[in-house]
């Protein structure tokens, strides 16, 4: 059962700061782990991945190639169910959809004292994707990050996704025919992290690394940060929902465990101004439970991370919300157009009653690869900028040069640094730099 929090009585702001600081999700000495596993594969390449994939997965892999003649991409798709097929298809389409929206233009102008400035989008080279596997099998993770990739214009987007004793879903592999992937590689866990990083074999180093993972992956994709780009540090799934009167209970309740049933630490937290709501979906809850089958991690998430919070006010919710700063928030309120324009951090939100959360995961388009574990404060969920760099560009006239010299002349001057001033005043001749 979860925890019962009141924000209108005394001692609410200490209560809630600790079970905002509550660990979920962390491992012992992963850390420590992962960077031995990244080591070998730096050192030894191809093979410590293959001595690596045959521990954990079971599957033989050529020690060059990284290839199994277990696992092949199109023999797995073809498995795919029609109507499957047809959902990917659809879900495809409105992804790509909604990031061709977030293309960014390209701007140039000139401004009083004659210098040109301007800026260009370039898309990256490649970008790794990884994909978990296991008990996982997550299409829509592969849509989710290899559509927008491809919209951007990446021209090499590879797949590593770990395949058990040679088996992956036909889902995923669908799914990354579909989404246009150019390479795929059966492997998982933090080896694929530092192939991707670091080339292993005949896969070559990519430029950036995206995609959920477990706590392995994640510290992998940490450690390997800087030597290429990563999206984010994916921690536990999260849902937060706000309801009034109007919400209806048993939507709730269905809404909350779609987050609770990911992973035992995965947490829902439901606000609302109305304890009898609360009390509702309680109970609504329990009687759902009983029905999953996924009731041993939905339950085990929602014992010890679920929390039904009472709030004075929908103010007082939004402000308690912020503070959340979850992966996903639905507004399940009367007029959710009200409330949005104070809620500052969310991954996403979920406007009304007919939007529950699981249709961002698939079908409305948005990007479901949200910022969790709080970043919502500071960073915003995958899109098209995140396979794009914007450059800058700029040009000064003869006229500009001698607008804009003098300044940098003395800038350069005043931090020391006399090569920068005479870059300058060689070309006006007006002095400034060490002559030698």
């Amino acid at each position: 059962m979860a925890r019962w929090l009141d924000a209108t009585s005394a001692g609410f702001e200490a209560i809630f700061a600790d079970f905002l600081n509550e660990p979920r999700g962390q491992v012992e000495d992963v850390a420590s782990t992962v960077r031995e596993v990244i080591a070998d594969v730096r050192k030894n390449g191809g093979e410590a991945v293959a001595r690596y994939t045959a521990k954990f997965d079971g599957v033989t892999l050529d020690p060059v190639t990284l290839q199994s003649d277990n696992v092949d991409l199109y023999e797995l798709a073809a498995e795919c169910p029609e109507d499957l097929r047809e959902a990917i298809d659809f879900a495809a389409d409105r992804i790509a959809a909604y990031h061709e929206k977030q293309r960014p233009s390209d701007h140039q102008f000139t401004d009083a004292a004659g210098v040109e400035l301007g800026w260009r989008w370039t898309p990256l080279d490649s970008v790794g994707l990884y994909v978990p596997g296991g008990l996982a099998s997550y299409p829509s993770s592969v849509l989710m990050n290899a559509v927008p990739a491809k919209i951007a214009g990446v021209q090499r987007v590879v797949m590593t996704a770990p395949a058990p004793l040679g088996r992956l879903s036909p889902a995923v592999a669908y799914a990354a025919l579909k989404a246009g992937v150019d390479e795929f590689y059966p492997i998982g866990g933090a080896q694929a992290v530092a192939a991707l990083a670091f080339g292993a074999g005949h896969l070559k180093a990519v430029d950036k690394i995206v995609g959920p993972g477990n706590a392995y992956v994640a510290e992998a994709k940490r450690q390997v940060f800087g030597k290429v780009g990563i999206d984010t540090i994916a921690g536990p799934s999260e849902i937060l929902v706000i309801a009034d009167d109007s919400a209806n209970a048993d939507w709730i309740a269905a809404d909350l465990l779609s987050q609770s049933e990911h992973d035992t630490s995965s947490q829902s937290i439901l606000i609302t101004v109305n304890k009898a709501v609360g009390k509702a979906v309680e109970n609504a809850v329990e009687k759902q439970l009983k029905t999953l089958s996924t009731e041993t991690r939905a339950r085990a998430a929602w014992d010890s991370h679920g929390a039904i919070i009472h709030a004075g006010s929908l103010d007082q919710a939004a402000d308690i919300a912020n503070e959340i700063a979850a992966e996903h928030l639905e507004l399940a309120i009367a007029d959710p157009d009200m409330l949005l324009p104070q809620i500052r951090h969310a991954g996403a939100v979920f406007l009304g009653h007919h939007t529950p959360e699981a249709l961002g995961d698939y079908v409305t388009g948005s990007n479901h690869v949200l910022p969790t574990s709080r970043a919502a404060r500071f960073s915003s969920g995958l899109g098209l900028f995140d396979f794009l760099k914007r450059m800058s560009v700029q040009r000064a006239s003869p006229e500009g040069f001698n607008a804009l010299a003098p300044a940098a002349l003395r800038l350069a001057t005043a931090e020391g640094l006399p090569a920068h001033a005479r870059s300058v005043s060689i070309r006006s001749n007006q002095g400034g730099g060490d002559v030698g």
